[in-house]
């Protein structure tokens, strides 16, 4: 069980880590919203829970909750800019389907 992390994502994770001046890593999560039924979740981690799986990548640690890595075992999380937007993209082998946001998947 994995997630993984390119070059560009655990850049700017980096980036934000140090710009916030404190943190463990980010965590990669999952909650039940959005048209297709399930949403990625992120923030910033300064305590680990019991239980949570910790993925380091390139110097950035990605910390999963058991429950969330079901759904997203196998994903790789990048970062693109496309024109004046940016943001994390996920490839997830679980996925099912997605909306045409983007911003939701099923399983």
């Amino acid at each position: 069980m994995a997630i993984s992390i390119s070059q560009t994502a655990a850049q700017h994770v980096a980036d934000q880590l140090a710009d916030r001046g404190h943190g463990i890593g980010i965590r990669v999560g999952v909650k039940t919203t959005g048209c297709s039924g399930m949403a990625y979740v992120l923030e910033f981690v300064d305590k680990l829970e019991v239980g949570d799986q910790i993925f380091e990548e390139q110097g950035v640690k990605i910390i999963v909750d058991p429950k969330s890595l079901v759904y997203i075992d196998g994903t790789e999380m990048d970062f693109v800019k496309q024109g004046v937007n940016e943001g994390f993209e996920f490839r997830n082998p679980n996925a099912k389907g997605e909306c045409g946001c983007g911003e939701s998947f099923s399983i």
